[in-house]
């Protein structure tokens, strides 16, 4: 692989807590290299048009604290094409790039893998996405964050719920994954926590709820996975109110919440040390891999084992969440 001089960064997908503390690290890794940094906006849209930002230590300052992503992110049906990503390789041909640091989850790093094979490009990969769902790392950038936001949102609701003897129904986000719902759910001490990784029955749900969850008090918090086989909330407390027609049911949808706000100190930590090494991966001649952690170590993963395969669930933790909320 030829001597890489510039590299380019770029975030795609659903923004993440921390992404913009891997933007930092790209930025201040390539300048201990000696690397020209250039920041593609919009992901891989802004390849296609265009859209590229050098990056200095001033465009990286006072940043490591702040959600969202400086780059800004977006989808982009025309990259899925090959006439679309023959367009994206001549822009960073034509701005001199020689190697890219992509930061995102499956989708993203779909894309980084054909795109490499196709013009024998290096990429390499950080995982930033608060579903924590990509196979060959404990945990992506942004999970830490979205799971201590709902938390802090379930913490306040119960407030309310235990004022009123309410059920609450709180639906998390996790179309595909359960993590955020299940290490929310045990938390905050929910009384059912409902994910799409293991079926769950409405009998579970209906019987917890005639024979009551608490001796004196009639409130409960339930946390509903988006994905989960019941279909979200809004679908469980129909299930509920067509039981327990006089119940005081709830629902609260916690949506993009989960996305924004300031990094955990975790989630900042994680980005930075993920982002010197996909810098220096790539100096080291690395390429076509995902930086992550697994067991406290760093790993490189191939785009195409974290793309192909799932994510191992912890059952004992779920296991655990259902006796403590016995």
């Amino acid at each position: 692989m030829a001597a890489i001089r510039k590299i380019g960064v770029l975030t795609s997908g659903g923004d993440s807590p921390g992404m913009n503390a891997a933007i930092r690290a790209v930025v201040k890794a390539g300048l201990h290299f000696k690397l020209e940094t250039i920041g593609i906006q919009k992901g891989y849209f802004g390849m296609i048009h265009d859209l590229m930002v050098p990056l200095n230590r001033n465009s990286v300052y006072n940043i490591i604290h702040l959600g969202g992503t400086i780059l800004k992110s977006a989808r982009s049906d025309e990259f899925k094409t090959k006439e679309g990503r023959q367009k994206a390789y001549e822009n960073i041909k034509k701005r001199n790039i020689d190697a890219l640091v992509v930061i995102g989850g499956d989708g993203t790093f779909t894309g980084a893998s054909i795109f490499e094979k196709e013009f024998d490009f290096p990429i390499i990969g950080l995982p930033g996405t608060i579903d924590n769902d990509l196979y060959g790392t404990d945990y992506t950038i942004g999970y830490d964050t979205a799971v201590n936001t709902v938390v802090s949102a379930v913490d306040k609701i119960r407030d309310t719920a235990h004022s009123h003897d309410r059920l609450f129904i709180i639906e998390v986000m996790g179309r595909d994954a359960g993590f955020i719902a299940l290490r929310s759910g045990l938390a905050s001490g929910a009384e059912k926590i409902l994910i799409p990784e293991k079926k769950t029955y409405v009998d579970d749900l209906l019987k917890a709820l005639k024979t009551g969850f608490h001796d004196e008090d009639n409130s409960a918090i339930v946390i509903v996975a988006e994905g989960s086989e019941f279909g979200g909330a809004m679908e469980v407390k129909k299930i509920v109110k067509e039981n327990f027609p006089d119940m005081d049911t709830r629902v609260t949808i916690l949506g993009h919440i989960q996305r924004g706000g300031s990094p955990s100190a975790f989630d900042r930590v994680i980005a930075s040390g993920w982002g010197f090494q996909a810098v220096k991966g790539l100096v080291d001649g690395r390429h076509g891999v995902m930086v992550g952690s697994v067991n406290r170590e760093i790993v490189f993963t191939p785009f195409s084992k974290s793309i192909k395969y799932h994510k191992s669930f912890n059952i004992e933790l779920k296991n655990i969440a259902e006796l403590l909320s016995a």
